[in-house]
């Protein structure tokens, strides 16, 4: 008995240590589940960050793929568009190219009438003026002013410019046969002179004046073929131009204003080749409606 009272107050302390330990193991335990609970959710959050920045890479990644495939269209667009640019143009050099020929072609034409005509003309102007010669010449005798002339036309040969200004003056007075006369002979006289490219464009010009657009138009080609390196070339080729539309061919005049633009663009003669190019390129009223 005395054993029993003895052991009881030993049994209560252990039962006492027992209930304690219980209590901080239950505490411990409850801590541990707080502790996975908070991982649980660290880890938790941590996957759905890592979902959207997937999500976001992925979103971005197509948008990129998108951009990259509307870059690819736009160039291949582009390249269409230079391809297609590239064929126009050489079909135009080539249209251009065989329109050229075929002005050749008419002017070289149009020199063959005009030889063919010169001959007629010259054995009639030739019988005219011996009789004027002959006329002349009895008057001179008669005067005695024959010497004079024949010292004047020595004057004139030896001063080419006194003979260009006295052709210029007489065109200026519209004088446009005996100015294309004297500036006709300044060329036999003076052909490799600084004023020989102006005789020949004011020769030109007395034609053109005279509405004898086809002795003109030959006579500007002349200037162009002999004198390549002389300001009046664009002039030449503009008045080329528009003695073709005054002959009503258009389509020549047309081939002669592009010619212009393309050898000399920066000229004035350029601009104003544009301004009949959109004259003859403008529908007319009837087409229109």
């Amino acid at each position: 008995m005395k054993k029993i009272f003895l052991l009881m107050p030993l049994l209560l302390i252990i039962g006492c240590a027992s209930v304690s330990d219980m209590s901080m193991l239950r505490a411990e335990i409850n801590q541990l589940k707080r502790d996975i609970y908070e991982l649980q959710k660290q880890a938790s959050d941590l996957k759905l960050n890592k979902d959207e920045s997937f999500n976001a890479m992925r979103e971005s990644g197509a948008t990129l793929r998108s951009e990259v495939s509307s870059v690819s269209k736009d160039l291949q667009t582009l390249t269409g568009r230079f391809d297609e640019n590239k064929y126009n143009q050489d079909n135009s050099l080539k249209k251009m190219t065989s329109e050229i020929e075929v002005l050749r072609a008419q002017i070289t034409a149009l020199e063959n009438q005009i030889k063919e005509m010169q001959p007629k003309t010259s054995s009639k102007s030739g019988t005219d003026t011996q009789k004027n010669k002959t006329e002349i010449s009895e008057e001179k005798k008669a005067d005695g002013e024959e010497t004079a002339s024949t010292e004047t036309k020595t004057t004139d040969a030896k001063e080419p410019k006194k003979l260009y200004e006295s052709a210029y003056n007489l065109y200026k007075e519209k004088k446009y046969k005996d100015s294309r006369a004297k500036f006709e002979t300044f060329l036999k006289q003076h052909p490799k002179d600084n004023l020989a490219a102006n005789a020949q464009f004011w020769i030109a010009e007395t034609l053109y004046a005279e509405e004898d657009y086809a002795g003109a138009i030959v006579e500007y080609d002349a200037l162009i073929k002999k004198y390549p390196k002389s300001d009046k070339c664009p002039g030449a080729m503009l008045k080329q131009g528009l003695a073709f539309l005054e002959m009503t061919d258009k389509k020549a005049a047309k081939g002669i204003f592009e010619q212009l633009r393309t050898k000399y663009p920066k000229s004035k003669e350029a601009g104003i080749a544009k301004k009949k190019l959109d004259e003859i390129n403008k529908p007319s009223a009837k087409k229109s409606r």
